[in-house]
């Protein structure tokens, strides 16, 4: 069963991409882009059933008229572009279907960072799709994770993203918060009007009403101009108030009346203002629990808590950390800060790790492992000192290096204690169908695909007594594809 359509007019780039997808375990059909839908059908491909779509690289006018045809073809299957030219401005319904694009020539490693970014494209599409409302892939685009709760969190979002209810997101700090949130404005009606946060707990309390509501001219010392508000700049948008638990008893009850009211007055003014904003609120604090202590109200509470969604700690979805690191690196590379890698034995250690900062603190320590070890990859020896397991020894680490992570490319696949001490990248075991395939240090895919490929044609011609005919027919390929490939080898009869 077809899994990947390859649109490519090039015979040989058409040719190359097979032998990278076939390599990688993956069944493709290559079809050239004046007729691609013919021979889709033709040769009995299901767009529900395709993983994923690659697109060779074509000038912008075709370019762009190919992905209408494919997006009206079937609005669930991602669009990867192969080579990393610029691309045009294409309309927000296709540029949300293009989850990654393959720079040339081809390698291992952006080929699978491509087919795992549409793998989640898929699971989210269909999630959503499942629940009845399929939206734009962006509002899970920074919620990475595939645990329960995470998907969970993505449900929620699902039902509660285009109303105008209020979210109050709780959490510990780090955990994401605000990235809901911003998902969340995203994925509403509002989404082209201003998603405007505010932290109450960094402003002081004198200040905090200034920020929220502004003020006019001379209404304190200061006060040398007119300023507006936090609402007013969110007219029509999205109004984040992050740490609210951390707001004074009085503004407590100026944010309740204009919530109830949707109505206010500028610090020092006498004219009423309308407000039209849809409020999402964020805490790490427990609020009921400041309810009984006397310092949160409970009629706000009950105002800004009528969908809640509470965000997991990164201890309590450990299993989501390669998905994270994977995140975290790409975010890294992109923003030409530097990269790394984790061997399996590190991300085995990080995962017992408590991590109070959540994933705040893994990305601080992202950050500083490519600083510390740039382009490098990372033992757990390397680590700093707090997430490394307690009475580690060498002998687990060796043993635990040589297991293989599913993390994508922020780990590897060590296949040896050797690997995982030295990072030897000429340690490459042949036999296709081992995970463990990539070594530490990556690889030239084009050049290692050769020698692999020479390799079998001299062991199928040994075998063979050297008669061409009956090694072609080992190889399952004609007898002049099997010349044309010794030639290029320079391979004698």
């Amino acid at each position: 069963m077809t899994q990947i359509l390859v649109i490519e007019d090039s015979k040989k780039q058409g040719h190359d991409l097979s032998i990278v997808l076939t390599f990688l375990g993956e069944s493709s059909l290559t079809v050239a882009r004046g007729h691609w839908r013919d021979e889709a059908t033709a040769q009995g491909v299901n767009p529900d059933k395709l993983k994923l779509i690659l697109v060779g690289h074509y000038k912008p006018s075709l370019m762009m008229s190919l992905l209408e045809e494919l997006t009206d073809w079937h609005d669930g299957v991602p669009l990867v572009i192969l080579g990393d030219q610029e691309l045009p401005d294409f309309p927000d319904r296709i540029s949300a279907r293009i989850v990654a694009t393959i720079p040339l020539p081809l390698s291992y490693q952006p080929m699978l960072d491509a087919m795992h970014k549409a793998q989640v494209y898929g699971e989210h599409y269909a999630r959503l799709r499942d629940v009845g409302s399929v939206r734009d892939y962006n509002m899970f685009r920074s919620l990475v994770g595939n645990s329960t709760s995470v998907q969970r969190i993505r449900h929620f979002m699902s039902q509660v993203a285009d109303t105008e209810v209020t979210v109050l997101i709780t959490g510990e700090s780090g955990t994401g918060k605000e990235v809901v949130a911003r998902n969340l404005h995203a994925n509403s009606t509002r989404a082209s009007k201003p998603f405007v946060p505010i932290n109450c707990g960094a402003i002081p309390p004198d200040l905090l009403e200034s920020e929220l509501f502004g003020h006019e001219k001379g209404a304190f010392t200061g006060a040398i101009s007119t300023r507006v508000g936090r609402f007013e700049l969110a007219q029509g948008g999205t109004l984040f108030l992050d740490e609210i638990g951390d707001m004074p008893l009085p503004m407590q009850v100026k944010l309740l009346r204009v919530i109830q009211e949707q109505s206010y007055e500028r610090v020092g003014g006498t004219k009423t203002l309308q407000t039209d904003v849809r409020i999402l609120a964020a805490t790490h604090r427990n609020l009921e629990g400041m309810i009984d202590a006397g310092t949160f109200r409970q009629d706000l509470y009950y105002r800004i808590n009528v969908f809640p969604i509470e965000m997991p700690s990164l201890r309590e979805r450990a299993s989501d950390i390669p998905f994270l690191l994977n995140e975290l690196i790409s975010r890294l590379e992109n923003s030409k800060r530097g990269s790394v890698r984790f061997n399996s034995a590190a991300i085995r250690a990080l995962g017992q790790y408590s991590w109070p900062g959540n994933v705040r603190e893994l990305a601080n320590l992202v950050e500083r492992m490519a600083i510390m070890h740039p382009h490098g990859v990372v033992g757990v020896h390397d680590l700093p000192r707090q997430y490394q397991p307690e009475g580690i020894d060498l002998p687990q680490v060796i043993e635990e290096a040589a297991e293989t992570i599913d993390a994508g490319p922020a780990s590897v696949a060590l296949n040896s204690a050797e690997d995982a001490l030295a990072g030897d990248p000429a340690a490459i075991p042949n036999q296709q169908g081992n995970g463990n395939l990539l070594p530490l240090n990556g690889l030239d895919l084009k050049e290692y695909l050769g020698n692999l490929e020479r390799s079998l044609i001299e062991q199928a011609l040994d075998d063979s007594g050297g008669v061409v005919a009956r090694a072609a027919d080992r190889l399952n390929i004609r007898r002049t594809t099997l010349v044309e490939k010794m030639r290029k080898y320079d391979m004698q009869r």
